[in-house]
């Protein structure tokens, strides 16, 4: 059994587009979670609790690569540490404080735009352009998102009205879209030495603004929500999610991860209509067939080129 797994796990650390997928599955978990305790679970906390969680979970099958690793994570300290406020500290808080203010659907259509966001960033940093090919495909998935956010009906998006939390949304879009483009720069060092380091900087750069929360009163109510929340956070779109995500960058590229992003409201819609009960209707399975043609554009391989080619 235990060859079995390590098989499994070896055929999963190649496959880009199902790493991805998955990761896009276990972030929009995160997002329509976020809301759903908003006000409930102080974000800052949430925040520090999911990373110091994945750290300690993380740290003893790390503690031997850290060991091999650490000369080099000290040689790359800076770029550790510019990875962890951005990756880490910064996009999710930003998220949970953002969901504070806004709607779950408002958040879900701002995060949508981060494969331009990706696409701009790794052509600021790297001159790395988008082909034409990828274009099209972050438009046409883009389109689709549309459908699903609007219900068919454009002028639903007309309604939409943007507040302190969009803007919140909307800056740690941007940090995160820097963070997929930098992950090109990360050291030399094992998967898990990389998750594990920058959870716990990320968690130690979140402490300042944990404190100021704490001092307003606003504290964790350890209840049943609460755990429950809180273990989703730390194992799915922490360790999993991101250990997914890099990866999936790694063998693909940031740019043609960056449409993936799209799967959020495809995999939102069907969670509401798995756990809330909504119907599905027809403009749901227009939207997602649209999102899924658009990724395959954006994500298909350039013709004589390896898949590693971004």
């Amino acid at each position: 059994m235990p060859s079995c797994i390590a098989r499994i796990g070896q055929w999963l650390y190649g496959q880009a587009y199902l790493l991805l997928t998955l990761t896009t599955l276990f972030w929009a978990g995160n997002v329509i979670l976020g809301r759903y305790v908003a006000g409930h679970v102080p974000p800052v906390a949430f925040a520090s609790v999911r990373w110091g969680g994945a750290f300690l979970i993380l740290l003893p099958f790390a503690w031997s690569h850290l060991k091999r690793d650490w000369p080099v994570i000290r040689r790359h300290m800076p770029m550790i540490l510019v990875l962890s406020f951005t990756g880490i500290t910064s996009y999710n808080t930003m998220v949970y404080f953002g969901l504070q203010y806004t709607g779950a659907l408002t958040g879900v259509l701002l995060q949508s735009s981060q494969p331009l966001i990706i696409a701009l960033a790794t052509f600021i940093l790297f001159a790395e352009r988008l082909t034409f090919r990828q274009a099209i495909g972050i438009f046409v998935s883009l389109c689709g998102v549309v459908v699903i956010i609007s219900q068919g009906d454009l002028s639903r998006l007309l309604s939409i009205r943007f507040n302190f939390g969009d803007i919140l949304i909307l800056a740690a879009v941007v940090l995160y879209g820097l963070y997929s483009a930098l992950l090109r720069k990360r050291p030399p060092i094992h998967w898990i030495s990389f998750l594990t380091v920058t959870f716990l900087f990320g968690d130690i750069l979140l402490s300042p603004m944990l404190f100021w929360e704490i001092s307003t009163g606003y504290v964790l109510k350890f209840d049943a929500l609460t755990v429950a929340a809180c273990l989703y956070v730390v194992i799915f779109p922490s360790i999993i999610a991101y250990a997914f995500f890099n990866r999936g960058v790694e063998l693909i590229g940031a740019n043609r991860a960056g449409p993936f992003f799209h799967l959020m409201p495809l995999f939102g819609a069907l969670m509401a209509v798995a756990f809330l009960g909504e119907q599905f209707r027809i403009f749901h399975a227009v939207g997602m067939a649209t999102i899924l043609v658009g990724v395959a554009l954006a994500t298909a391989a350039p013709r004589g080129r390896k898949s590693r080619a971004s």
